[in-house]
């Protein structure tokens, strides 16, 4: 089974600021921004020459990625794998009696199916899979 690296997403307080730094720092280009309403975050893809990053901004304090920049602060948020079949995926994880923090997977950004497993189950790291729809 091939799990290649979709993106690493970077919580963020100043999403402006952010893209900003990243953009000039690693010769970025902004190829993609949303607002995730599900999961109450704006995001915003930049892509370099090695692979893609998300940076996450949350809407209010009832996202996930606030609580998370209130314990940590800024960082990395999570590592997404991409994956052929995200319902097959779902279903092992969870037969394999990991935390799987989503009853079914849902739509995320750049309309792709996902979800995410608890970092405890993953050597500390929150761990998305995703798949293009």
């Amino acid at each position: 089974m091939s799990l290649p690296i979709d993106h690493i997403g970077i919580a963020v307080h100043d999403l402006e600021a952010a893209t900003e730094k990243f953009i000039k720092t690693f010769d970025a280009e902004e190829v993609h921004s949303e607002e995730v309403r599900s999961q109450r975050v704006l995001v915003r893809f930049l892509k370099h020459a090695t692979g893609t990053i998300e940076l996450l901004q949350p809407t209010d304090i009832e996202s996930p990625v606030y609580a998370f920049l209130q314990r940590r602060g800024e960082g990395v948020h999570h590592v997404a794998f991409k994956v052929d079949d995200i319902h097959a995926q779902h279903t092992s994880m969870v037969q394999r009696g990991l935390n799987v923090l989503h009853d079914v997977p849902f739509l995320g950004a750049r309309n792709k199916l996902a979800f995410f497993v608890h970092p405890r189950d993953m050597g500390g790291i929150l761990t998305e899979l995703c798949q293009p729809l």
